[in-house]
This record gives C-alpha cells, structure tokens and sequence, in this order.
C-alpha cells in the first residue's frame, strides 16, 4: 500500500521551500558545503604566459616560471615557447634548482615578447588514511634539505619557541603537524591588503604578533614551525587555474585571466605516509573572505570542510611551479635573491621590474583545459 503524505506535511514541506527560495544569497552562501578532493582522474591543463615589455631600455631580461613539479599528483609534460627574443632557454639557479625559462632581448628590440605554454598533468589530493600508513619513503638527504633555515624562515629563537608552545604533548610527528596547523589557523589571518602573496617573513610576523597575510606569508608560518621541530616541510609555489569543483568563489580562478591567482601550497613529509598535502593558508582565506562577513568560528558551515579537507588534501585545479626558497635569477644583474620564484620577473638596463605589477610589467597569464 502506497502511503500520501496528509496535508500538514505537504503545507510544511512547501513552506520551508518558500522559505529556502526566499533566502538571500549571502545566507544561501552560508549552507554547509561539501570539500573532499580525492585523487582520481588526471586532467591535462596547458598554462601560457606572455610578457609584452612596456619599458624597453637597452637589453632586456625575462623569466618565467615553469610549471615544473613531477610527482604523484603533478606531471610535467612540455613546454613550448615563441617570440622575438635573440634567445630563451630553460635555465635553472643551481642552488635552489629551481627551474624557468630565461628569454633574452638584444638593445633596440621592438616590443620585446615572449610566450611561454607549459603542458601539465594534475588531479586532486587527499583521502589519506591516518591510521594505516602507505610505506611511502624518501632519500634521508632530501628530508634534510627540507629541515634547513632559510634567509626568511629562521628556526630558531622565536620561531622555535612558538613551535615548541604549539606543539607541546605532541608526541609524533603527525601530532606535531596537526598543532601546528591547528595553530595557523586559531592565531593567523588573511589579511587582502597584502601586496601579492606577501613574502614569508616569518620572524618579523611573529615578533612583531601581526600574523595577517596572504599565501606565502602565512603557509611559510606553517612549513617554519615544521621544519623548528624536525618535522621535514616544504612550500610549493604554484597558480590556481580553474574554479573549484567544490563551489567556494575563493578557491578557484578565472581561466581566462590569471593574473593575481598565483598561490602558495605546503607540503609536511610525515613517516609512512610520504609527502602530506597542506594548507591551512587557504582555510584562513575562505574564513575572511568567502561571505561578505569575516568567518571566526571554524566550526562555521563553509569553514569546517576545508579545515578537515586542507589536512592532507587539495584540490587539482592549480599547478605547481617548483619548490624552492632564495632563488636567484641566472644572468641576472641584481645581486640579491627571490624569496621564490612564483610570478613572472624581468629586468632593463635600469634594474628589475614590478613583478607584482603586471599591468606596468605587462604580462598576462591564461589556462585551458585540454583532452589528451
């Protein structure tokens, strides 16, 4: 026997209709909100960004990064490059290793340009067990090189004294990992009016108690800490390229244009389990900047998936450039290093560009994805 349901249950059914239908778009924005990237299906991405220098100035330099991370959840698959350039090479700082395209314009050239297309392989990272680990190792030598100090990520003094407080009664390194990330995003905050993705100055934030900034300020906290308390961590300099499958504004971008959307990622290598996904930078941008109002509650609907979620997962609609801290420019005339190598850079004979300003700069940067 089918049983209808009596009218009192049609008239509240269609009630909370009316009032789900009626609900502003803000409150909507508010609804709890799945976020489980999973690693699955590889898609193909081809990434192309193309300078036009504006200020032409006896000889011209231009470096750009390269989508250049192989791993499990990146592989690299070519690079192709045009232009009016007297040469370009891929070129590579022999001390970070980092790797970019080097373009190189003669005096007098006309509008020097260059574009460069690199073809990558992504997909999504997470699901991790915690209570079985994979068997998953790395060379004692690379752990090491990841547990070293940095000209802007000091792990001593202060940097080890936080730590130590964050981390108290922690006993692995996976409870390590999890105060301290637990801690960048109770004591941290997104702060937008940071210029770019800021630049990683962990002792200043932390001496000075301003823990606001953006991708490269705030996951350097986390990959710092780590790295004070022999926890092995790494940043991973990148580009969002599409919107989130997940529907959060904040954790995807516009293909068509890119400029801006460069983003910082993190990586912890924990025993067993290999080389962790991390992020709890961006956790911090969807609690400020998601919904109109700033998100304190990390309980919060729209909160609560991506701090579970960014604990050993993200999503693969970005591409990770290299990994790697005090990069220098090969052939360059400045003598001093880059934090890191995540925008594109270039110079004249008058000194370096405004990485940070590509409208000045003149340089654009777009995504498609493609089939195999």
């Amino acid at each position: 026997m089918t049983h209808l349901p009596d009218r009192r249950t049609l008239l509240r059914t269609a009630g909370a209709a009316a009032v789900a239908g009626a609900l502003p778009a803000a409150a909507r924005a508010q609804e709890a909100r799945r976020f489980e990237p999973r690693p699955g299906a590889w898609r193909t991405f081809e990434v192309t960004t193309t300078v036009s220098v504006a200020d032409v100035q006896g000889a011209v330099q231009v470096w750009l990064p390269l989508a250049d991370v192989a791993t499990d959840w990146q592989q690299p698959v070519d690079h192709a490059w045009t232009g009016n350039a007297a040469s370009a090479a891929i070129v590579a700082d022999p001390k970070s290793g980092v790797r970019m395209l080097r373009a190189q314009f003669a005096a007098g050239t006309s509008a020097p340009t260059v574009s460069l297309t690199s073809r990558v392989n992504t997909r999504d990272r997470g699901g991790v067990d915690w209570s079985r680990p994979a068997g998953a190792r790395e060379d004692a030598s690379v752990l090491r090189s990841y547990l070293v100090a940095t000209e802007l990520l000091p792990l001593d003094g202060i940097v080890r004294e936080t730590a130590t407080k964050a981390t108290k009664g922690a006993r692995t390194d996976l409870d390590k990992t999890r105060a301290i990330y637990d801690w960048v995003v109770a004591n941290a905050h997104r702060e937008p009016k940071t210029r770019g993705c800021g630049t990683g100055d962990i002792k200043a934030m932390l001496e000075t108690g301003n823990l606001g900034g953006k991708c490269a300020d705030l996951n350097a906290v986390f990959v710092g800490l780590c790295r004070s308390v022999g926890v092995p961590a790494r940043d991973v300099y990148g580009l969002r390229l599409a919107p989130s499958a997940f529907g959060y504004r904040e954790l995807g971008a516009n293909p068509q244009n890119l400029k801006g959307a460069q983003h910082c990622r993190a990586e912890a290598y924990l025993a067993g389990h290999g080389w962790v996904a991390m992020d709890p930078a961006d956790v911090l941008k969807v609690m400020r900047q998601e919904t109109p109002e700033w998100i304190k509650d990390r309980a919060h609907p729209l909160a609560a998936p991506v701090v579970r979620g960014l604990f050993g997962g993200w999503e693969g609609n970005w591409v990770g450039w290299n990994i790697g801290h005090d990069v220098r420019l090969p052939g360059s005339a400045g003598r001093n290093t880059l934090p890191f190598l995540m925008y594109p850079n270039g110079e004249n004979a008058t000194g370096r560009f405004d990485e940070l300003a590509p409208d000045d700069f003149r340089y654009t940067i777009a995504s498609r994805q493609v089939t195999a």
